[in-house]
């Protein structure tokens, strides 16, 4: 019987791709994979055999870099009967006093799902709704909680040149009375900071950024973002937005960050002077491109 022939296929091993410029070969997985393939002869089998048999034998390994891991939970996981903690015990003094509230960063779960839960109610703060869609809005909200809950834990936890911090205002102790966190988060805010495009003296003035990029990991470059400011119904108009604002421009200050931005609506005129009373200015050059989107964008330079 003639020998059989063996092909062997050298092991492949792919480590690393290119993104934006920037190598994401440590977020990738390393495959290494050793095909062989053997052809036996159809005439040393019985002549009733009239094709030819291949093995084929494949080995693939995959060895996965670590990866942060973000548990996906819902509302009926976290315990909303949990009183809330002292500010000073979850972040010490990284806080900001004001009347009877403090501006700090979420650090609970249950915090977390409160913020969320308060952009859930913001979002749906339509005064058209029709009846029948009034039946179904709590189910709707608790969805909308629920997937943004996750979506900020995801991003808070992030590891990468983009930071967000989520951060809060929380009732006071009232003569050493804890109240439950669901009763105590009146007010939420995101920070993100990051780095501008080279080329770029605000986010977005290039438009959608090109596959491969640079980016100006420079002091100057370093930016500010604030997005989802919104306050609880029942604690409006006692300078909680105004003053968690504040808190997130010091935080920004903090990391190195010289310019702060914010989007806001055309039409929004409480929220433009909102954001002006703080020291945010127009920043003219944006606003002629964002005309289509009825925004406008705000520049505090710290």
């Amino acid at each position: 019987m003639s020998p059989m022939p063996t092909n062997s296929i050298q092991r492949l091993n792919s480590q690393g791709l290119f993104l934006y410029g920037r190598s994401i070969g440590h977020n990738c997985p390393r495959i290494a994979a050793l095909w062989t393939m053997t052809m036996r002869d159809p005439k040393s089998f019985s002549s009733g055999m009239k094709n030819a048999i291949e093995d084929l034998s494949v080995q693939l390994s995959i060895s996965m870099p670590p990866t942060h891991k973000v548990e996906t939970l819902r509302s009926g996981d976290l315990r909303f009967d949990r009183l809330q903690p002292s500010d000073y015990e979850l972040v010490g003094d990284k806080i900001l006093e004001f009347g009877q509230f403090v501006a700090r960063e979420a650090v609970l779960d249950e915090e977390y799902w409160t913020a969320a839960w308060l952009r859930a109610e913001s979002h749906c703060e339509n005064p058209t709704l029709a009846p029948h869609d009034v039946r179904y809005i709590h189910n709707y909200k608790v969805r909308f909680a629920d997937q943004e809950f996750n979506a900020l834990k995801k991003r808070c936890q992030m590891q990468n040149e983009q930071k967000c911090t989520c951060i809060i205002a929380v009732k006071k102790e009232h003569k050493n009375v804890k109240r439950p966190v669901l009763k105590s988060v009146v007010g939420t805010l995101d920070l993100n900071i990051g780095y501008l495009l080279q080329g770029e003296t605000f986010p977005g003035e290039r438009g959608k950024a090109p596959r491969f990029c640079s980016i100006n990991r420079t002091t100057p470059g370093r930016y500010g973002y604030i997005a989802n400011v919104c306050v609880a119904k029942s604690a409006r108009r006692q300078g909680i937005a105004s003053n968690m604002l504040s808190y997130a421009v010091e935080s920004a200050k903090t990391n190195g960050v010289k310019q702060v931005f914010v989007h806001v609506d055309r039409n929004n005129t409480t929220a433009q002077n909102l954001y002006q009373k703080v020291g945010f200015e127009m920043v003219e050059m944006a606003n002629s491109k964002l005309s289509k989107e009825q925004l406008f964008l705000l520049c505090l330079q710290t």
